[in-house]
């Protein structure tokens, strides 16, 4: 059979082979590393779950590469290693440094970081907004840079985005961007819609402004033609067990394990669309 294919034919053989591979890469999505006495987040999972999720990647063999990185191979420009996987942080809470980088550091794995730029500790005249938690400084966020954490941006405000006039969508992704780049003295190349929600004007604006990718939510895996600008992630919480967790990340049962999330997501959109059709008429009036 081989033979009969040729060279031609087993060069499309093994292209498909690395489509499917590079297709499955999950893309994880955190926020907190705290404990019930540290917040209330049913998004935040406990320090020593962190730690047992991370050893069961390295002992099954995982590498972790940026989403940067990711897209990059998306795009058609890099080699995906095996079984590989993206780690991503929102928001930018403080226990990222202090709880999540020491066990990064320990197993020799990376992270995407998307910092929302108000709610920085030491933002000063950047401050906007009422920050959720105890949150990173500049300081830590050019450490984490340093060993190799990819920064990113998650707006100024942390607004649902597809809700705002394009005027403040463009503030937002541009301010957030330039923020950090200043502050950083390289370039920020990925961004992360905050609660995920986006449109095709958000999405435009995004790659007017220089993104090279923007990430989601979806809790779903990237599919046969992914879209760079609402790459899908799967939520990693409080209620994550072991179980769930490494099904999540081979890909098995989804559907099931985001059951819930996915209901929920689809019940909010309806709300969210009637208070949008609401506004506009009020608007037109």
């Amino acid at each position: 059979m081989l033979a009969q294919c040729g060279a031609s034919g087993l060069e499309v053989i093994v292209a498909m082979v690395v489509r499917r591979a590079m297709l499955h890469v999950p893309i994880l999505m955190y926020h907190e590393v705290a404990g019930p006495g540290d917040t209330a987040s049913p998004l935040a999972v406990t320090p020593r779950a962190w730690s047992e999720q991370l050893a069961y990647l390295y002992d099954e063999g995982y590498r972790t590469i940026t989403a940067a990185e990711l897209s990059a191979v998306l795009s058609g420009h890099d080699q995906l290693p095996d079984r590989t996987i993206v780690l991503t942080f929102d928001d930018g809470y403080e226990d990222f440094h202090s709880r999540a980088m020491p066990w990064l550091d320990r197993y020799g794995f990376t992270a995407t970081l998307f910092v929302t730029t108000g709610w920085i500790r030491d933002a000063g005249p950047l401050a906007t907004g009422h920050r959720p938690g105890h949150m990173l400084s500049w300081t830590q966020i050019s450490e984490a840079a340093d060993i190799g954490i990819e920064i990113a941006a998650h707006t100024c405000l942390h607004p649902q985005l597809d809700q705002l006039p394009r005027e403040q969508v463009h503030d937002e992704l541009y301010a957030s961007k330039a923020q950090l780049e200043d502050k950083l003295g390289s370039a920020v190349v990925g961004l992360a819609y905050p609660y995920g929600y986006s449109n095709n004007r958000v999405r435009q604006i995004a790659r007017d402004l220089s993104y090279d990718y923007a990430c989601a939510v979806d809790n779903s895996l990237i599919g046969d033609e992914p879209d760079l600008f609402a790459l899908p992630r799967l939520t990693i919480k409080k209620s994550t067990n072991m179980k769930m967790f490494q099904r999540a990340v081979r890909g098995i049962g989804l559907q099931q394990i985001y059951f819930r999330d996915r209901l929920l997501t689809k019940g909010w959109a309806i709300v969210r669309r009637t208070r949008a059709a609401m506004a506009a008429l009020s608007n037109d009036y």
